[in-house]
């Protein structure tokens, strides 16, 4: 980049660049020439609403929405016992009867392809997933409370064909399912915090027989033409939507609620995506791009690439929640030695307000064993862009990988950064987790402090502290990360290492 200014500034003449030389002024910020999203942002869109609008129309031609009131008959009641917060928050156990719907909701899925849940004063109970097949339509009113049964332990709804490929890359001939819509409902797996989960933990496809890998309220893996908008997901302890070898995929308008894992959570071999218009309270990433992933969390791994990410909002500042877009490439190897290369490349997320950190980085599996479920070396990522990010309190692009092509545009700092602040952090990371315990031998890294880590191409412009016309020098908006060995671990962590991060001007 810095070779193309210079370039303009010949053109230009010598004069101008004389000028910009002696009044201090950096050729970054004297004129915005760093590369612009636009047509890939174009491209994206251009797949991703066809395949919307495609859906749409071929869901109109269906017939009237098919009411589950209608199969009430099928509608069993049952009792168990839930646990609740009582008036302290301490754990509260109580009676419920309550009929469980998974009958009339297939029995309406088979008769139209379609099923709609009205409002009721009582919330829908579901002893296993709901499954969708292609070309079915899931829709629900926007109060009608969708709920997990305790002790089921698996997702709410998911789509037929989900598989997995823990040995191997995912095959090219694959069937996907397609033209799948779901809408509307609050969500819940009746996850009130530690000690009441209600025996829902995970987000399995199935009570028995399950897929490896999967963890969602909405799991949606295996899928081509796909459609999830304008629902609550409410405390609940998978992620909220779980999308993996996914393409042409628009999730939009979810809102949640106190809750417990990554919000829109999406697996590699995944592209052509829309993500936009997610908001709330969670204890986790609001919206995670995982090509590579623990394997607990993933039954597929691959490249993730052409995904538009916007219009995210995080929770007010006193609220206690996390707050991170999770960007996390890797090199997933099999137990035959066999690798794939699970990149990131063309991923523009913009618009975005109340986030705290943006993620970047290597993480080996810290509740697998960090020795035992790790990238075989760093991730790659090229042609990502951060675009117009709002920070309420500080946060940092946090970046350790292997990256070709990085922008950074338009950055407005609502608060007062102190002079250590950097928005842009090359370099690995070190930190010591303790499992709760006072002994060194029990403590371990969760990071990769002893790799190196290089950046190049990286364009920013407009980084600024809100009602200020400057933009911040970049040595205010980079730091490049040296890691040392700490000489006094354990007395004090982390333990530190050897890796720095490197940026190629």
């Amino acid at each position: 980049m810095i070779r193309l200014l210079e370039s303009r500034a010949l053109l230009l003449g010598g004069v101008f660049a004389f000028l910009l030389s002696n009044v201090g002024i950096s050729r970054l910020q004297a004129e915005d020439v760093s590369p612009r999203s636009d047509s890939l942002v174009a491209e994206i869109k251009g797949r991703v609403e066809t395949m919307a609008a495609r859906v749409e129309k071929r869901f109109a031609e269906l017939p009237v929405e098919s009411d589950v009131s209608r199969y009430e008959s099928l509608v069993r009641s049952h009792s168990w016992k839930e646990v609740w917060p009582d008036e302290k928050g301490q754990p509260s156990e109580r009676e419920v009867t309550a009929g469980v719907w998974n009958a009339a909701v297939q029995a309406a899925l088979d008769a139209t392809g379609s099923v709609f849940l009205p409002e009721r004063d009582t919330p829908y109970y579901f002893d296993a997933p709901i499954v969708l097949k292609s070309g079915q339509r899931f829709v629900a009113s926007p109060k009608a409370e969708i709920r997990l049964k305790p002790g089921v332990n698996s997702c709410l709804l998911r789509n037929e064909r989900v598989v997995a490929f823990r040995e191997g890359p995912v095959p090219d001939d694959l069937i996907p399912d397609t033209d799948i819509l779901v809408e509307g409902g609050i969500w819940t797996t009746l996850n009130f915090g530690p000690g009441m989960e209600n025996g829902n933990v995970r987000g399995h496809t199935a009570t028995e027989g399950y897929v490896v890998g999967c963890h969602g309220v909405i799991l949606l893996q295996n899928i081509r033409g796909v459609v999830v908008r304008d629902l609550t997901i409410r405390q609940s302890r998978a992620f909220g939507v779980h999308i993996g070898n996914g393409t042409e995929f628009l999730v939009e308008n979810i809102k949640f609620e106190d809750h417990g894992r990554d919000g829109v959570h999406v697996m590699g071999a995944s592209r052509f995506a829309i993500v936009r218009d997610i908001s709330g309270t969670l204890r986790d990433d609001p919206v995670a791009l995982n090509a590579w992933d623990w394997q607990q969390y993933a039954p597929v791994w691959g490249p993730i690439h052409h995904v538009l990410v916007e219009k995210i909002r995080g929770a007010p500042l006193e609220a206690e929640s996390t707050d991170s877009i999770r960007l996390l490439p890797g090199v997933k190897q099999f137990p035959d030695g066999g690798t794939v290369e699970c990149d990131l490349h063309d991923i523009v997320i913009r618009k975005v307000e109340d986030i705290r950190d943006f993620k970047l980085y290597n993480q080996p599996n810290l509740e697998s064993g960090r020795d035992k479920d790790f990238s075989a070396g760093l991730g790659r990522a090229e042609n990502i862009f951060l675009e117009d990010i709002v920070l309420t309190r500080p946060g940092s692009l946090q970046v350790h990988a292997e990256v070709t092509g990085l922008t950074v545009r338009d950055v407005s700092l609502n608060f007062s950064p102190d002079p250590a602040f950097r928005f842009i952090e090359i370099g690995p990371k070190s930190q010591t987790y303790k499992h709760g315990s006072d002994d060194p031998a029990r403590w371990v890294e969760i990071f990769s402090p002893d790799l190196d880590c290089t950046v190049r191409d990286l364009s920013i412009s407009g980084i600024r502290v809100a009602g200020s016309a400057e933009e911040l020098p970049m040595d205010r908006v980079v730091r490049e990360i040296i890691q040392k060995p700490n000489p006094d671990y354990p007395k004090t962590t982390p333990g530190g290492g050897t890796g720095r991060g490197i940026w190629i001007r």
